[in-house]
């Protein structure tokens, strides 16, 4: 199967249902416990009552940071800025959550009637980690493709007219600066795209321009060994805009999604100056 290409099989549901496992099955929501998380999670929740959105970006830190208003994420939201203006984008990213945590925040508020067009999706790097692996974690692969699966099954049904975008997960290093969560990576990225239907739910993996073939991440896409920086953003956004057009066509001249949202903890020490 061609990396950086979307890809069409059979009925997701099926898919996901069938691979389900006896243990942590990822599919249970889990709500962050730290003060931080919960006033962000308020913040989500009213973001998205403004609404003015036609595209839904959902995911962790990597996703967040792209979009959100803190001062030392600048670039990136300039860079956001020039790639999806006009076409009303808002992010929903927060950084630190697993797929358990993003199923939690959907299912309390934070996709209830935004009715985006399309929902982009990125998740389950969290859930991975960075511990040294020697094969493929086959707990970790059924935890995140069932959590997913539940995502994906709740984002359809408070948002059913969306195209859904799902993203293979992103190389990252492990915790001695190697290449071993290559493996499961690309596991729960096969299960990915074997769940799209390439109509409604697609899957878009652009880790060949962020990694070699033996999963060593190309210079200077990310800033942290994970965490994209402004090329690996770029790349990102070249991999959407074609299918940003093809649903909704180019661009306007104007954007009426909410302003960006960034992390409380950062406003209340600047308030505390």
């Amino acid at each position: 199967m061609a990396k950086g290409t979307l890809t069409r099989t059979r009925a997701i549901v099926l898919v996901f249902v069938c691979f389900a496992a006896p243990a942590d099955r990822g599919d249970r929501p889990v709500p962050r416990a730290d003060r931080n998380s919960q006033t962000a999670h308020a913040q989500l929740v009213e973001k998205a009552r403004r609404g003015g959105i036609d595209i839904y970006f959902e995911g962790d830190s990597i996703t967040r940071r792209w979009g959100a208003s803190d001062a030392q994420y600048r670039d990136f939201l300039l860079n956001w800025r020039r790639n999806f203006f006009g076409w009303n984008a808002a992010d929903f990213g927060w950084g630190g959550d697993t797929v358990q945590n993003i199923l939690w925040r959907l299912e309390n508020g934070e996709l209830d009637d935004v009715h985006p067009k399309i929902i982009v999706l990125l998740a389950g790097t969290n859930n991975i980690g960075s511990a040294v692996r020697q094969s493929v974690d086959v707990a970790v692969v059924e935890e995140v493709t069932n959590g997913i699966g539940a995502i994906l099954a709740l984002m359809q049904r408070k948002a059913p007219g969306a195209i859904i975008v799902v993203m293979g997960i992103t190389p990252r290093r492990d915790s001695a600066g190697g290449t071993s969560e290559m493996s499961t990576i690309a596991a729960i990225n096969a299960r990915f795209a074997a769940a799209a239907d390439g109509r409604r739910v697609r899957f878009l993996n652009i880790n060949d321009k962020l990694a070699t073939a033996d999963g060593r991440l190309i210079e200077g896409v990310t800033v942290d060994g994970l965490h994209l920086s402004l090329v690996g953003y770029q790349i990102w956004a070249d991999a959407l805009k074609p299918i940003f057009t093809e649903i909704l066509g180019p661009p306007a001249s104007t954007d009426h999604a909410p302003d960006p949202t960034g992390d409380p903890s950062a406003a209340r020490s600047s308030a505390a100056r």
